[in-house]
């Protein structure tokens, strides 16, 4: 195992000729694909991996400059690709996941063949004529909340971020996982993905993206998704789920996977 497969947690599962690599969001880790991945594996070799700042990566590796924008966790994904000798991958990015791919599909057209984008978003703070969802004011809170109490922020948020209530499995995962992350990482994390505009990238990209978006969610209003869709360089496609929450993979598996699934094994009808 090379550096780059360790620091990242790398496993590779199954032996399909196709490889579909799966990148988690921030709060989470590799196992917020647990409900997925068991229908991947005979058809198609599969690439887990966790971004830095994950609970499960060493706080050592985790360089604040490197990862003060998306650039760093992009070349990231290259690095991966590159140390695992892949030529070519179906992408699937969850929440910031999905501007890391693009990022990361701009710099390497040649590695990716489809972006399966869940839960995505250019610009999180609303702007003129552009709906993100946030105004300045509500993010102040939130870092605010997460400096004065780490543990009650987590406790607060995974719910919201959820759509559910404590004792829902989602919400018990999320919040573990959130948890576990160093309170200076998660905050440093934060900031940079509440930085992000991506708005003029998105020309840049030509490959293939299939947006998935749940119908209500607190990180990502629904036009979103359509933003994407318009603004997107190549071809795509959305689909809206009747689901709530933006970790709709984790609380509504059943609704959710077989979505998935059905964008990762067809094409956009050209």
């Amino acid at each position: 195992m090379g550096i780059v497969e360790e620091a990242h947690n790398v496993k590779i599962l199954g032996s399909g000729h196709k490889t579909i690599v799966l990148a988690h969001g921030f709060g989470t880790d590799q196992s917020v694909w647990k409900h997925l991945v068991p229908h991947l594996l005979q058809d198609y070799k599969v690439v887990l991996f966790d971004t830095m700042g994950a609970g499960t990566t060493n706080p050592e590796y985790f360089d604040f400059d490197r990862y003060a924008t998306l650039e760093g966790f992009a070349y990231d994904v290259i690095g991966i690709l590159e140390e695992l000798k892949v030529s070519s991958c179906i992408y699937v990015g969850h929440s910031v996941s999905t501007m890391i791919g693009v990022v990361a599909s701009i710099a390497r057209p040649d590695l990716f063949s489809k972006l399966v984008l869940l839960s995505g978003s250019p610009r999180y703070l609303n702007d003129a004529d552009y709906f993100g969802g946030f105004e300045p004011e509500d993010i102040e809170q939130l870092f605010e909340s997460m400096q004065s109490n780490y543990k009650a922020w987590c406790a607060g948020f995974a719910p919201l971020a959820i759509g559910g209530d404590m004792e829902s499995v989602a919400v018990q995962e999320f919040s573990r996982t959130l948890f576990n992350m160093r309170p200076d990482i998660a905050y440093s994390i934060l900031q940079t993905i509440f930085q992000i505009d991506m708005r003029n990238l998105l020309r840049h990209v030509t490959i293939p993206c299939h947006i998935i978006q749940s119908m209500k969610d607190l990180a990502v209003p629904v036009v979103v998704a359509e933003y994407l869709h318009q603004n997107l360089g190549g071809e795509s496609i959305v689909e809206v789920m009747s689901t709530d929450g933006h970790h709709p993979q984790l609380s509504s598996p059943g609704i959710v996977i077989p979505v998935i699934l059905r964008h990762i094994r067809c094409d956009i009808a050209v």
